[in-house]
């Protein structure tokens, strides 16, 4: 289940609280709706109206629904999430369009019986000039979230429900519709307005992305680990670097309209161009950007690029004339230096090689390359397996983009962060009234979009054992039949799966199907942990020049004697995450030191090292110190102190990759570590003194 996803269901757990009484008294909410009021009373309502019990036709309510097609398409699955969520809380969701008419409705059957004694059902129009102060009408009129409760409604017929209302936008700021959550008004919860906003925000992000899926854009926060959440901001960027549209968070966070932003360019808004952004997220492990407004503000930004058309890598368009993707530039993002043939992954041809951009030297990367490679155009299925983190789209995307179905789609399915309720319209699509109380045009499968292409199932362990069969029968007889439908599509379409569960293990148990396993697994290849491969260094001089790619940093030969010696349990993705707070805290410096790690990741790695047998630590410093005030005649490198002392610190790593000053230090510090930072016991567990301690540390920070 995806970040945002989580959040929307913690929320809708949260209507499940006992309830809570709504900040009446808050001023500038009682202001809005005491206005509203006035309005009311300017209009000729009184609060005794009875409700209006003739809707439109059946057939105005036809054209109504038809004009807002797209909107029903973005919205319903989204509101059957919910309903799905808050089932049992007595509540009801409700779809209007820009003029207040309901468009749609799905709930509790006891609340929609209630409601619809007032009228809150399809085809009635809730407007404020036809149903007063109302949640739904309020919110169209303020252009904002609107909560309205119990009595606070206009007419008193309505007292008995408490409605939590957000309007949905499209990328250039115009009205859509409506999105509402209403309940019994003595079932209030506080947080019921914030699943209302988020699941309006899901609604534009996707509207956002369905109008400008051929472009770039760029989804920015000024936290990172906010990017990928619903409060990211995203803003839309022409091929000539103009902002074509944003979300409402990217508003939020500029604080600008979405008219005025429009008027902006990448360059004039965040200081950069488009071909900047090209350098940057170009390698096949980019971490986001760091752009700065004129106003001093910095963001974190990162890049995605969803077009069917053209090949990705990485989110770029391998072949788009303002994001070039073949043979490195002079100025390209690996430095003023040439770039190797490795690392510039371009053929004779000039064609970008995903394939073999992966190839660091590693010999078991290398292996998998090399395997992969002979199975490319050959119909057989490809089954990735490793752990989390160690890059297994990175491989799906590279097969993609060197096969002859680079010009198609690549659809990438995450098993695990789609609701089990929504993983099967997914995948399958669905017909006119799939979903319950609508018609509209459905919509395709996630399978039917990759005709053609490439369809990567992530996390495949992850699916539903009941969806297991169906998905089984669709790629075994290459078509698909969406719900509610009794016609079939043929597809086309190459399948890579990928899982960090042990198959064989489930199918043991019996939650993987035997026969989708033998179905996905035509070659299997099993990417190596970061612990367990030898181009360490690589990797991390690749993520460093896309996060850095002027003024480089170098790593110091003490952070990656860390480096080496630590376990990675997060793989490159935490390899990566390191890096790029490293690369911040030492920005304008020719080196990363342990110094511009982050704190938590050196407890990690204390945590990680073996213990320090206190019986050998006076020995090996006494050694060391003899060995430094008495060089070895006649030796060139550096003298190494005795193997079977050094052992208990550098293990796993060679006597050879630590300098002598940096075993010493590194001992003396993992002792400090263990007495607490009390300088008095280190020194006596060491056997030197607190004189001795302050000097090797600080030489250990160059003083």
């Amino acid at each position: 289940m995806s970040v945002t996803q989580r959040a929307v269901v913690m929320l809708a757990k949260s209507l499940t609280a006992p309830p809570a009484v709504p900040a009446v008294g808050h001023a500038a909410r009682a202001e809005a709706i005491e206005q509203s009021h006035l309005r009311c009373t300017a209009l000729g309502l009184t609060r005794v109206e009875r409700p209006d019990f003739q809707p439109m036709m059946r057939s105005d309510l036809t054209v109504a629904r038809e004009r807002n097609q797209r909107l029903f398409t973005h919205a319903a699955p989204v509101m059957e999430m919910l309903f799905e969520q808050i089932v049992d809380t007595e509540s009801m969701i409700v779809l209007a369009d820009a003029q207040g008419t309901i468009l749609h409705s799905v709930g509790d059957d006891r609340l929609l019986e209630r409601a619809g004694k007032v009228a809150l059902s399809p085809g009635a129009n809730w407007a404020e000039h036809s149903k007063g102060t109302n949640a739904i009408g309020t919110a169209l009129f303020e252009e904002s979230p609107t909560v309205v409760h119990g009595g606070e409604h206009f007419i008193h017929a309505n007292s008995f429900l408490t409605c939590s209302a957000a309007p949905i936008f499209d990328p250039r700021g115009n009205m859509l519709g409506v999105l509402d959550v209403t309940g019994d008004q003595r079932s209030y919860h506080q947080h019921t307005m914030g699943l209302v906003r988020m699941s309006a925000r899901m609604i534009e992000n996707h509207w956002l992305s369905d109008d400008f899926g051929n472009r770039l854009r760029l989804h920015f926060h000024s936290r990172v680990e906010f990017i990928g959440t619903l409060l990211e901001g995203i803003v839309v960027v022409g091929a000539d670097g103009k902002i074509l549209g944003a979300n409402r968070s990217a508003l939020d966070q500029l604080d600008m309209s979405s008219a005025a932003l429009r008027m902006q360019s990448l360059t004039s808004m965040f200081g950069t161009t488009v071909a900047a952004m090209q350098d940057h997220f170009r390698s096949p492990l980019p971490t986001p950007a760091c752009v700065s407004l004129q106003d001093g503000r910095q963001f974190h930004v990162s890049a995605r690029f969803n077009g069917a058309a053209r090949p990705v890598v990485t989110g770029w368009v391998a072949n788009d004339p303002v994001v070039l993707a073949g043979p490195a530039a002079p100025d390209a993002p690996f430095g003023s230096k040439p770039a190797s043939p490795v690392e510039t992954a371009a053929t004779q041809s000039g064609a970008f090689s995903g394939l073999h951009y992966l190839r660091t030297g590693d010999p078991q990367i290398d292996a998998t390359v090399q395997k992969v490679q002979r199975v490319l155009n050959r119909d057989i299925p490809l089954l990735i397996l490793g752990e989390t983190g160690t890059g297994k789209e990175l491989l799906a995307r590279a097969v993609h983009q060197d096969s002859d179905r680079a010009r198609q789609a690549f659809v990438a399915v995450n098993c695990a962060s789609i609701p089990e309720s929504l993983i099967e319209a997914e995948l399958f699509g669905y017909e006119d009234g799939a979903f319950t109380g609508a018609r509209r045009k459905g919509a395709s499968g996630r399978i039917v979009q990759a005709n053609g292409g490439t369809l990567f199932l992530d996390e495949i362990g992850d699916m539903p054992l009941a969806l297991q069969a169906r998905l089984l029968r669709a790629l075994q007889e290459r078509c698909v039949t969406p719900l509610g439908s009794q016609k079939s599509i043929a597809v086309d379409i190459a399948v890579i799966g990928a899982t960090h569960r042990n198959l064989r293990e489930m199918i043991e148990a019996g939650t993987f199907r035997e026969d989708l396993y033998y179905r996905l697994n035509g070659l299997v290849v099993r990417l190596p942990a970061l612990r367990e491969r030898s181009d360490l260094g690589v990797v991390a001089r690749r993520i460093l020049l896309a996060e850095c790619p002027q003024g480089t940093p170098a790593i110091s030969p003490h952070v990656m004697a860390l480096f080496e010696r630590y376990g990675w349990p997060g793989n490159i993705r935490q390899l990566a995450n390191v890096l790029r707070t490293a690369a911040v805290m030492a920005a304008g410096e020719p080196q990363i030191t342990e110094h511009h790690l982050s704190d938590d990741f050196l407890e990690d790695v204390q945590r990680s090292r073996p213990a320090v047998p206190q019986a050998a630590c006076g020995v090996a410093l006494a050694s060391m110190d003899q060995a430094q005030a008495e060089p070895v005649r006649g030796a060139s490198a550096p003298v190494v102190p005795d193997p079977a002392v050094q052992a208990p610190i550098a293990a796993p790593v060679s006597a050879a990759a630590l300098t002598l000053g940096e075993a010493e230090i590194e001992m003396i510090r993992g002792v400090l570590a263990a007495a607490d930072g009390n300088i008095s016991v280190a020194s006596k567990r060491l056997g030197i003194s607190r004189n001795t301690i302050y000097r090797k540390l600080r030489w250990g920070k160059g003083g």
